[in-house]
């Protein structure tokens, strides 16, 4: 993960006590992720859904946040002469210009670079339809199926400079041993997402959520990461 990884968490996300908490989000395509988070966190318990970005200037997430009046912004590759690394680096500034705290890569089909990654030291999160490590990166559900898995699931991990690699933070499970086809399962997989993502979100308002200091790939969420470390 980003350097901060394997420290327990300091800095403007830090303490016991519920507070306010500004989110970004990055999203490609249809924003259903996006929208499980405006409906449930937006506006409540001091989180603020504050800007929505995306490389892709159809995404239909923009349409979804402008009709709430969250700030968007597109950073196309082809702006940028296809250096990612000059995009994340633009996009880095203008999520922390709009405030934000934590980054939620929610349906973003891109892999962040250092310049995100450091800049938001760990407080860039992943949602991934797989029990990661687990069929990582593109068609995930597609890889599940052709391995002849019984048990589905979605991974909330935090984002590093790997694909799909980073500390899980929270996972959730369905059995589906009939699965066959893609739509026998996206539809369970939709309704876990549209779950744990929210509660995540929520988690780090409470700062319950950080990397043990004892190991850096082990995630104390909920009391575990408010109390003392065994």
């Amino acid at each position: 993960m980003s350097s901060g990884a394997g420290v327990v968490r300091a800095g403007p996300l830090a303490g016991p006590t519920q507070r306010s908490l500004r989110v970004a989000v990055l999203a490609s395509g249809n924003g259903t992720n996006l929208q499980a988070l405006i409906d449930q966190v937006h506006g409540r318990d001091g989180i603020s859904i504050v800007a929505v970005a995306s490389e892709n200037p159809d995404a239909v997430a923009l349409e979804r946040a402008r009709a709430h009046e969250i700030p968007t912004r597109v950073f196309p590759a082809d702006e940028f002469g296809g250096n990612r690394r000059l995009r994340d680096t633009e996009m880095a500034v203008w999520l922390r210009d709009r405030g934000a705290q934590l980054v939620v890569m929610a349906g973003y089909m891109q892999r962040v670079t250092d310049e995100i990654l450091d800049r938001f030291s760990d407080a860039v999160i992943n949602v991934h339809p797989s029990l990661l490590p687990a069929f990582p990166g593109i068609d995930a559900v597609g890889q599940a199926l052709a391995y002849g898995v019984k048990v589905f699931g979605v991974t909330v991990h935090f984002a590093d400079a790997g694909l799909d690699t980073g500390p899980v933070i929270m996972q959730r499970t369905v059995e589906l041993p009939d699965a066959l086809e893609p739509d026998d399962v996206w539809p369970h997989l939709h309704a876990i997402e549209y779950q744990i993502l929210p509660e995540v979100v929520r988690l780090f308002a409470r700062d319950a959520v950080r990397i043990a200091s004892t190991h850096p790939r082990r995630v104390l969420v909920g009391p575990l990461a408010v109390l003392p470390e065994r």
